[in-house]
């Protein structure tokens, strides 16, 4: 079997310029060509289409992808287990970069009684100060972020690691869930939900079913929380969002 360009692009969430780019540089040549010319494309072609995605997406540069693929004495199994290992370090990295959006957006001023250097080693290249003034601006009037400052106003490193760490399970958690096609409004995505609303609520401030729904409603409205949960599973936000609601309603007397 064989797919046009355009169903191609469909599959891989790519356009059909990118494809013709590619076809045009040799990094991906369709295999077979139409009477009337048009390129097609095998299951061989999209697996190669597949390893070049995944390179792309680890910010590997077109020429780098070309050399890597084109080598004679690659192994494909060589490719996946590389892949795997550096898309595992990424995601690991964005968890915790996400836990730390989150921290510095959701209705609070991070108290960080912390040197540079273990802001640095918590967060990374995030500056959770970064947010104070929009933080402040937004919620500076609100019990949850006054509750909120008084309680992480005393947080240590060690404090911050071990929410940050509860917090990018609980979200993997979530993601795994997604990934296997559970429904939001399931009892596994509605009781992680709980459990993310539960992280809160002891965590920074009484976060009742109502304010979790608010929140929910913010990951998908505010385009940085959804960057930020998309990029740990694409659609992941909503996904979120969805599950944050029906464990809201479940709740509802």
């Amino acid at each position: 079997m064989s797919y046009s360009v355009g169903q191609v692009a469909g599959f891989a969430a790519v356009t059909v310029r990118t494809l013709h780019h590619y076809d045009d540089i040799g990094l991906l040549v369709p295999s077979e060509r139409s009477h009337a010319g048009h390129r097609r494309y095998s299951d061989a072609d999209l697996d190669r289409l597949q390893q070049i995605l995944f390179y792309r997406e680890l910010g590997f540069p077109l020429e780098e992808v070309a050399a890597l693929l084109d080598d004679p004495d690659a192994d494909p199994r060589a490719h996946l287990r590389r892949q795997h290992e550096l898309l595992t370090a990424r995601i690991d990295r964005l968890q915790k970069m996400a836990a730390a959006v989150e921290h510095a957006l959701e209705a609070r001023k991070m108290g960080i009684n912390l040197t540079p250097e273990e802001k640095f080693e918590v967060f990374g290249d995030f500056d959770p100060d970064q947010y104070e003034d929009e933080v402040r601006e937004r919620w500076g009037d609100t019990d949850a972020y006054r509750q909120s400052q008084r309680r992480t106003a005393s947080f240590t490193k060690e404090d911050w690691k071990r929410a940050n760490d509860e917090m990018g399970a609980i979200h993997q958690r979530m993601a795994d869930l997604m990934a296997a096609g559970t429904p939001a409004d399931s009892e596994p995505a509605m009781d992680t939900a709980e459990e993310h609303r539960r992280f809160i609520a002891g965590t920074y401030y009484d976060c009742s079913h109502e304010m979790h729904t608010s929140l929910g409603d913010m990951y998908v409205a505010d385009p940085r929380f959804t960057a930020t949960y998309d990029r740990i599973r694409p659609g992941l936000a909503e996904y979120l969002r969805d599950a944050i609601l029906a464990n809201a309603v479940r709740h509802t007397p």
